[in-house]
C-alpha cells in the first residue's frame, strides 16, 4: 500500500489497534500524528521508532470538546492539511444492568458515548469539512462487532458502537460529493491491552473459540483492514463497514 507524502491522524495510537495502525501508515510512507489521552511516554517512544520523517504526538482529552477543537486545529497547523483521520480511540467499562447502581449507570453511559460516539462525531465534522475545502480526504472509524451482536455486560459500548456505524454512514452520503469518503472496520475479539485481562482469563479459551481460526486478531490484522479503507482509489467503499471478526459473527 502507497500513501507516500500523506498526512494521518490517528486517535488512540499509544497501544492496541492504534499503534499498530499508526506503525502500518509509517511504513506506508505516511506521516502520523500519533493522538494519546494519557499515555505520553508511549505514545512518544511510537513516534520515536516509526520509520520515515514528520511524525508526531498529540494529546487531547476526546470527551472535551475544546481539547477536540484544538486537537483538530492543532494537526491542520501542523500538516497544512490531513488526509486521513482514523477513529480508533474509545473505552469499554462493564456495567450488567442487574448488578449496577443508577448512578453507575449514568455515569458510564456519560462517559462512554462522549469519548466513543461524540468524539469521533466532532473530529468527523471539524476535519471532514477541513478535507472537503482541500480536495478530499478519508475517515476511517473503528467499531465493534458488538454493535451487532450486543454487548450485554457492557451496553453503553455497545451502543456507542452502533451509533458510531451510524455516524458513518450518514457521514458517508453527506461527505462524498465533496470528495471525502468514510468506512468503518469492525473488528471482533483482538489481542489488545484491553482485552488482555479476559483472554488471560478463565473464559480466555471460551473467546477464541469464537472463532473457527481458534484465535482472536492481532492488532497488525486490524491495522491492515483500516490501511486498505485508507488508500487513495478505494473510495467507492465509502459508507461500507468491514466486519473483521474471524467469522465468530456473520451477518448478511
Amino acid at each position: 500500500m502507497d500513501l507516500e507524502d500523506q498526512n494521518v491522524l490517528v486517535t488512540g495510537a499509544s497501544r492496541g489497534i492504534g499503534r499498530a495502525a499508526a506503525e502500518a501508515f509509517a511504513e506506508a510512507g505516511a506521516r502520523v500524528a500519533v493522538h494519546y489521552g494519557k499515555s505520553r511516554s508511549r505514545a512518544e517512544e511510537l513516534v520515536g521508532g516509526l520509520p520515515g520523517e514528520g511524525h508526531y504526538a498529540v494529546a487531547a482529552d476526546l470527551g472535551d470538546t475544546v481539547s477536540v477543537e484544538a486537537l483538530a486545529e492543532g494537526v491542520v497547523e501542523r500538516f497544512g492539511r490531513l488526509h486521513v483521520l482514523v477513529n480508533n480511540a474509545g473505552i469499554y467499562e462493564q456495567h450488567p444492568p442487574t448488578e449496577v447502581s443508577f448512578d453507575e449507570w449514568k455515569e458510564v453511559w456519560e462517559r462512554t458515548l462522549t469519548v466513543n460516539l461524540l468524539g469521533p462525531a466532532h473530529l468527523s465534522f471539524l476535519l471532514g469539512l477541513q478535507m472537503a475545502e482541500q480536495g478530499g480526504g478519508r475517515i476511517v472509524n473503528v467499531s465493534s462487532r458488538g454493535a451487532f451482536r450486543g454487548e450485554p455486560e457492557a451496553p453503553a459500548y455497545g451502543a456507542s458502537k452502533a451509533g458510531l456505524n451510524a455516524l458513518g454512514q450518514s457521514l458517508a452520503r453527506a461527505l462524498a460529493p465533496h470528495g471525502v469518503s468514510v468506512c468503518t472496520v469492525a473488528p471482533g475479539w483482538v489481542a489488545t491491552d484491553m482485552a488482555r485481562p479476559h483472554l488471560q482469563g478463565p473464559e480466555g479459551e471460551a473467546i477464541r473459540t469464537q472463532s473457527p481460526l481458534g484465535r482472536v486478531a492481532s492488532p497488525r490484522e486490524i491495522a491492515r483492514a483500516i490501511l486498505f479503507l485508507a488508500e487513495p482509489g478505494n473510495e467507492y467503499l465509502t459508507g461500507c463497514i468491514l466486519d473483521a471478526n474471524g467469522a465468530s459473527y456473520l451477518r448478511s
